[in-house]
């Protein structure tokens, strides 16, 4: 019986969670700020021997109140040696970051003071320094936080720009998690009837239209699943950094552009064609949001083996590209729309019917070159509906150049939004593979419904399954709970 293996499986993680938590765990100790000289350095223990360490180090017969900050001095518990005056706060458990007993040591931030005071820690028994991410990892375990928050609040630490700190902090606020969370609690819902049905029909205690109910949810959260896995990967996006590739012909001034937005000599420019050989990359914060640009070759057919293989790597890097930035040399190309898209069609394989099939952004570069009619002609071309958005500058001199990060910040905005407005975007690819297997269980549910009910149920679970290894939090006792609270079995 499904119900009795069920059971079965419910008291083995009942006694594995038994005897997990009846492990004593180490206390760990490690520097939480930056390294390096600074004004203060933070360094924290977590674990059960926190409170024994910091009596050691102040030499105090008691705990101090938790969460308040004490000043005091910090002595090396085998000499007796003053290492430093700093603040000191106890956080008690389980109201902790860790949920177990902490204490901060907010101390001098130069290398010797932040030294002395680690190896202080090293010499009380119960304590060992901490791996990478083991507070977190911590949190996670006690319950503090889900896997999607832990997620976000390592982003929050590697956030190098606005919209990425804004994504981070509202995944670690649990928005992300709750919201798998309440499609997990109607998964194991649907789950626990159709289980019930399965054992408990014949005793006419279940209601012969809970499976019509079971097939409307899942029905319902197919759709919703399907909606939030069209996300065009925005997240994801916003997380990386976006890839900006510059292409077109050689010497059109990608290089120059390049140099000009990230404000460095990033790319070498000369007058001579063909240059850049290899991709060069560089990382840049615009408006908020991380993009990678890219300089490449200048696209051209070459009998050089060097250069063939340069345009090769371009045309690989403009199949991955978000934004194409397509820089044409407006004082060679003529001035009209079809000689423009032929122009891009011959270079980027760019559709010369439909001139928005994909992100791109037309860079007429060399204005500085045009007279006062070119100008004006130029100025119109940018404005033409069927040519991509357009833009017209000179790396030259610099004008224009404002107008360009402009129309790219805009572009920007439109791939990724604003991660504060909306449903929360999947951040993790490893999101997108369990949301994508948690579908494909529930379209073989709907399969397996009118062919052998025990299947389908088993792809139910499987689907709550991938749900829940998303935020970590899976078991098989809420599947028992909903069975006696929805069902009166027995009575």
């Amino acid at each position: 019986m499904v119900f009795a293996r069920t059971c079965l499986t419910s008291v083995s993680l009942s006694l594995f969670k038994r005897r997990h938590h009846s492990v004593v765990r180490d206390t760990i100790f490690a520097l939480s700020s930056g390294h390096g000289k600074c004004g203060v350095s933070v360094i924290r223990t977590s674990g059960p021997a926190s409170g024994d360490a910091l009596q050691l180090l102040t030499g105090w017969k008691q705990l101090p109140p938790p969460r308040r900050v004490t000043l005091t001095s910090l002595l090396c518990p085998t000499t007796g040696e003053l290492l430093d005056r700093g603040l000191v706060l106890w956080f008690s458990g389980p109201k902790s970051f860790t949920g177990e007993d902490c204490c901060e040591y907010h101390v001098h931030g130069g290398p010797a003071v932040v030294m002395g005071v680690l190896q202080a820690l090293g010499t009380v028994q119960m304590l060992r320094p901490a791996e990478p991410g083991e507070f977190t990892k911590r949190a996670f375990q006690n319950g503090k936080l889900d896997l999607t928050e832990a997620e976000g609040l390592g982003d929050l630490i590697h956030a190098e720009t606005e919209i990425q700190r804004r994504q981070a902090l509202r995944q670690m606020s649990g928005e992300l998690g709750q919201l798998y969370q309440k499609w997990s609690h109607r998964l194991v819902t649907a789950l626990a009837h159709v289980e019930a049905f399965i054992d408990f029909s014949e005793d006419d205690n279940v209601e012969e239209n809970v499976l019509t109910s079971v097939d409307s949810e899942v029905k319902n959260l197919q759709e919703e699943l399907e909606d939030h896995l069209k996300d065009s990967r925005r997240g994801e996006r916003l997380r990386d950094g976006l890839h900006l590739v510059l292409a077109g012909a050689t010497n059109a001034g990608k290089s120059s552009l390049l140099n000009l937005t990230s404000q460095k000599p990033a790319a070498i420019v000369s007058p001579i064609p063909g240059t850049t050989r290899d991709v060069v990359e560089t990382v840049l914060n615009i408006g908020g949001y991380p993009v990678i640009m890219s300089d490449t070759a200048g696209l051209r057919d070459s009998e050089d083996p060097v250069e063939k293989e340069g345009v090769r790597r371009a045309k690989e890097r403009l199949d991955n590209a978000d934004i194409l930035i397509a820089v044409v040399d407006a004082s060679k190309v003529p001035i009209t729309r079809i000689s423009i898209l032929a122009h891009l069609k011959s270079l980027l394989s760019f559709p010369s019917s439909e001139g928005k099939l994909r992100e791109v952004l037309l860079v007429l570069n060399k204005s500085d070159l045009l007279d006062p009619p070119g100008h004006a002609k130029v100025q119109e071309l940018c404005k033409d509906p069927e040519l991509p958005t357009a833009c017209f500058l000179s790396c030259q001199t610099g004008q224009g150049v404002g107008d360009f990060i402009y129309i790219l910040k805009q572009k920007l905005e439109k791939i990724c939004g604003d991660p504060l407005h909306g449903a929360p975007s999947l951040t993790q690819t490893r999101h997108r593979l369990h949301l994508n297997k948690c579908l494909e269980a529930l379209e073989q549910y709907t399969i397996y419904r009118e062919q052998d009910l025990v299947l389908a149920a088993e792809e139910l679970r499987i689907s709550y399954r991938e749900l829940g290894a998303i935020t970590g939090r899976v078991g098989v006792e809420g599947i028992l709970d909903i069975i006696f609270r929805d069902f009166c079995i027995g009575k």
